[in-house]
């Protein structure tokens, strides 16, 4: 099935159903319990930096592990799943001094993900989608890193660009969407969607982007200052396939949010929150059963056209919410933004 092909599909079939997203990559990374051989492997043995940690490393060098947690999602009920590259332009990866081979993992991780999709989507006759994952990176650029000196930068808007440029090039002739996520900073995501446009300019190809925020505590904001409406009136222009909010917050805390965004935008709503908040050790506790009982709820009441799992959910988080929301309708998507929610339109129906 070819990219186009494959697109009109899951058009077709989101407009009857939910689509399931996958879980998080992190913490089926963990539970390998890999040291630092293995984030090494042979290309790497004699690199002078540690490179334990650098979990996108691990497209190159153990390809099997990283291919296999694809699968496992796809069967799980995945009908979309994210590259393992949400750390991999060379501005995250200069953190492990590995910053030159930011295109060979972009373009492995975007590889591994196609030919899982490949041969279950042959398997199970249905599309697979691969989304191009496009993380925050480890800079602000609307925000200074000195507390002296509100207006320093340390890196430009064009650089950033020029970062996520790079890596959506070697993600291009593998992904189906690229999926600009888990943003606290709304100029990077800028950065990200210029980057986007500007591939599609050199390549003649559209290929759709969903963006997704994430807002960082019990404020309602994300950290750049903007409620979930303003972060859809800022991304708004780059007409998203889908936005939504991911991560920092367990189902729970984020529905307030996904109300808000589904109240108020244009397009479909994607919403994949974590397994709950963290424990006193860190540990994401919530069962399968209690995320799939939350997002269910969301479905039932038309707020959702996505929905996954993200810090602390694993293929079981995703089978329990697939079979929670099987033959539930899908939130309509209006085309007319409500404009805050001020406008006085029609609240949002299920579909029929």
């Amino acid at each position: 099935m070819d990219r186009l092909q494959r697109k009109k599909e899951l058009e077709s079939i989101a407009n009857k159903r939910v689509l399931i997203l996958d879980g998080a990559m992190g913490t089926q990374i963990q539970n390998l319990k890999f040291e630092e051989d293995d984030f090494r492997g042979s290309q790497f043995s004699d690199w002078k930096a540690l490179l334990k940690g650098c979990n996108d490393l691990l497209n190159l060098t153990q390809p099997d592990a990283i291919r296999s947690i694809h699968k496992n999602y796809i069967m799980a009920g995945a009908d979309c799943i994210e590259t393992n590259t949400f750390s991999s332009t060379s501005v995250a990866l200069e953190d492990y001094n590995i910053k030159e081979f930011a295109h060979d993992i972009n373009e492995a991780g975007a590889r591994l993900a196609r030919e899982a999709a490949d041969e279950l989507e042959q398997n199970e006759v249905r599309p697979i989608a691969v989304l191009g994952a496009l993380g925050p990176t480890n800079k602000t650029l609307s925000i200074s890193p000195k507390v002296s000196d509100p207006g320093f930068r340390d890196i430009s808007f064009d650089e950033m660009r020029q970062a996520y440029l790079e890596q959506a090039k070697a993600m291009h002739p593998f992904v189906d969407f690229f999926l600009i996520e888990t943003v606290f900073d709304t100029l990077n995501a800028k950065a990200a969607i210029k980057a986007i446009f500007d591939l599609k300019l050199d390549s003649g190809e559209d290929i759709p982007v969903i963006i997704s925020g994430t807002i960082t505590d019990a404020s309602g904001r994300t950290l750049s200052g903007q409620t979930p409406e303003a972060f859809w009136y800022s991304v708004r222009h780059a007409k998203p396939w889908a936005v939504g909010l991911n991560c920092a917050l367990g189902a729970s805390m984020m529905r307030q949010h996904i109300e808000a965004l589904s109240r108020t935008v244009d397009t479909r709503i994607i919403a994949y929150p974590n397994a709950g908040l963290p424990d006193e050790f860190g540990e994401y506790v919530e069962k399968p059963s209690e995320t799939a009982e939350h997002l269910s709820k969301w479905v039932d009441d038309g707020l959702v056209n996505i929905i996954g799992g993200c810090c602390g959910t694993t293929p079981e988080h995703i089978r329990e919410i697939k079979e929670s929301v099987y033959g539930k309708t899908t939130r309509v998507v209006t085309g007319k933004t409500s404009g805050l929610c001020l406008s006085g339109l029609e609240p949002l129906k299920l579909a029929a």
